[in-house]
This record gives C-alpha cells, structure tokens and sequence, in this order.
C-alpha cells in the first residue's frame, strides 16, 4: 500500500497538486450527538440556558469548514465555495449533516468532517450543563463527488 503524504524516505510532505485542473467537488459528512432526553425534550422546547444551540452549533459547523488548514498539517489552502450544516433532533440524538463544496485542485471530505465534528462540539459544549454525559458518535463520509476518483457514497454503520 502506497501513502500519498509520505516521501520516498518515509517522511511526511503535503502533495504538490500545482498541475492538477480544478474541478467541483464536494463532500457529505454525518454524525450524531447521543444526549439524554432531558436534553432534547430542551432543544425541541426551545429552553436549553446557553440559546439556541442548532443555530450555534450550525454556524461553528460552517466556520470550521474554513479552518481545516490550520488544524490538519497536510491540508491544503482551498476555496471552500458552499458549506451547510444541518441538524435535527432525533430519539435519543442529535444528527448532523454537512455538505461542503468547491471548485479546486483537491477534495473537500476532511471539511466536511471536521464541520461535522465542530457543530458536535457546540452542541456538547451548549448542553453539557443539561447533560454532562453527551457524547458524539457514528462520524463519517457518507458521499463525494468530483475530482479523479469521481462519485462516491455509502451509509454509516448502525
């Protein structure tokens, strides 16, 4: 198996992507954010103490988006042209899906992640007076498109 960010030396480098054509692209991600139904009998009535915790957690989602390149090493500086972020509440959990877009030289599935990962934290952080026991769960890519490896999907495991 050959790794794209490790040199002929085994050492890490970012991989040039100068020649490569820029294309649209985007990426789906999802999670959940298992919490207690104290907390989400709060969100669906609107009295969690910190505010409104989707549109928080919606907002850093999209925020962090942009970051990427400044917390993963490797990453490259790309446009990030469209991100959404959307929750909803669910039995025993809050989902989050974000869709990231772009039209540049590399992918957009680390943006998506990390959107995902960083609406999870806001809710945790809006809620852990409610529910200290809050936890995120079940993250990942659930779809791609554009770029060399073309259209890709699939559903999280349960």
């Amino acid at each position: 198996m050959k790794f794209t960010h490790l040199n002929s030396d085994g050492a890490a480098y970012m991989v040039d992507v100068t020649e490569k054509q820029p294309t649209v692209r985007s990426a789906t991600a999802q999670g959940e954010v298992a919490c207690s139904p104290e907390v989400l009998a709060a969100l669906r009535d609107g009295t969690v103490p910190k505010g409104d915790v989707l549109a928080v957690a919606r907002v850093a989602g999209i925020a962090a988006a942009k970051k990427v390149p400044d917390l993963l090493p490797l990453a490259h500086t790309i446009g990030v042209h469209g991100a959404a972020v959307e929750l909803e509440l669910g039995d025993d959990h809050v989902s989050i899906q974000a869709t990231v877009r772009t039209a540049d030289r590399t992918g957009v599935e680390m943006e998506a992640l990390t959107a995902v990962n960083v609406a999870a934290l806001a809710v945790i952080d809006m809620v852990k007076g409610v529910d200290r026991s809050a936890y995120i769960r079940r993250c990942g890519i659930t779809a791609k498109s554009g770029g060399r490896s073309g259209d890709w999907s699939r559903e999280l495991p349960q």
